[in-house]
């Protein structure tokens, strides 16, 4: 279940705001994730090291164990967009995968939106692809 949740950028949101309203904000997080020594893996691991004693794998591990599945399928431009998506995640995490984030980026890899939906397809297409790729991800 925690899977399901955590692979659409939607329900994770949904999920961390409901989380923090208990008391387990971004700082709590973070504070467990220091304490369990995984600063370098995703929330996602932590909650599950948490909840069901899963050993932790750091966001480079969880990358490389699902690359073949992330670009099976996709067209070069998509590649290499998912690629810039994937180097921010591995370098700040799970924040870089939140859906307000893809306008950020698509403006960071590209200099302008309208030069993402050339490379990429419509705005739908682009955020299909930013979605789904999460779901091989986790």
């Amino acid at each position: 279940e925690l899977r399901k949740i955590w692979s659409n950028p939607t329900t994770r949101k949904a999920f961390l705001e409901k989380i923090s309203a208990i008391g387990y904000g971004r700082d709590e997080l973070e504070t467990l994730q220091k304490m369990i020594n995984a600063e370098q893996s995703d929330l996602f691991d932590v909650l599950a090291y948490i909840a069901y004693l899963k050993p932790t794998i750091t966001r480079v591990q969880r990358v490389k164990q699902a690359e073949d599945k992330i670009f099976e399928g996709l067209d070069k431009e998509q590649k290499e967009f998912l690629e810039f998506v994937l180097v921010k995640y591995k370098e700040k995490g799970v924040e870089e995968l939140d859906e307000e984030k893809l306008p950020i980026l698509l403006n960071l890899k590209y200099h302008a939106i309208a030069d993402a939906e050339e490379a990429l397809g419509g705005v739908d297409d682009i955020r299909s692809t930013f979605f789904n790729f999460q779901k091989f991800l986790y």
